[in-house]
């Protein structure tokens, strides 16, 4: 279980084929974080396992399931920068929402403006994801937890703080870019509820 909120950012170093596995190196302060070997870490919102340990890198190994569900087929290129998160504690506290780091889907960047220190971004998503989304609901963009601010026909539009362009990923984002996105483990769950109802 995550939260959302961003720990650190990593740069992609190396990606490369092992047989049916993409190893995925990506340098880091790893000993800030206090990675263990095994250890989950989401990887711009994406959990995934700490393979291998350097002082500055982990490795982590992507299956073809994880590449045709997320965004990294075509962004895990040498200098891309990702959100880096650990699994929240048990005996933690609890900001952003529930992220499970299981991507529901990619969306696609349509525009960011700048408000001064400030963004609007506008995401345009399928209807697989965008049937969950609601106005002042949760939502993950590549791991960070953010509230959904308006909702138009095949897209929405998420407000960012100062402190989230300047510490994540998303203060690099163009139109045009694809991210990996989670909707709100909560309205999956009413979803299924309505439906076994319905039966």
């Amino acid at each position: 279980m995550f939260t959302g909120i961003v720990e650190a950012t990593g740069t992609i170093r190396t990606a490369e084929r092992r047989g049916d596995v993409l190893v995925v190196r990506v340098a880091c302060d790893r000993r800030g974080l206090g990675l263990p070997v095994g250890g989950s870490i989401a990887v711009s919102g994406c959990c995934l396992t700490a393979v291998e340990l350097g002082d500055d890198f982990f490795d982590c190994e992507l299956t073809e399931e994880t590449l045709r569900r997320t965004a990294f087929a075509e962004r895990l290129q040498p200098g891309v920068l990702v959100n880096l998160e650990r699994p929240m504690r048990a005996d933690g506290r609890f900001d952003g929402h529930m992220v499970q780091g299981h991507i529901d889907g990619v969306g696609r960047v349509r525009a960011v403006s700048r408000l001064g220190a400030s963004a609007e971004m506008t995401i345009e998503v399928g209807p697989d994801v965008e049937r969950y989304l609601a106005e002042k609901g949760s939502v993950a963009v590549d791991g960070v937890s953010l509230t959904v601010a308006g909702l138009v026909p095949g897209a929405f539009t998420v407000a960012l703080i100062p402190y989230t362009l300047e510490n994540t990923n998303l203060g690099r984002v163009r139109p045009g870019d694809r991210l990996n996105i989670e909707v709100d483990v909560v309205a999956k769950y009413v979803e299924r509820l309505l439906i076994s109802r319905a039966r």
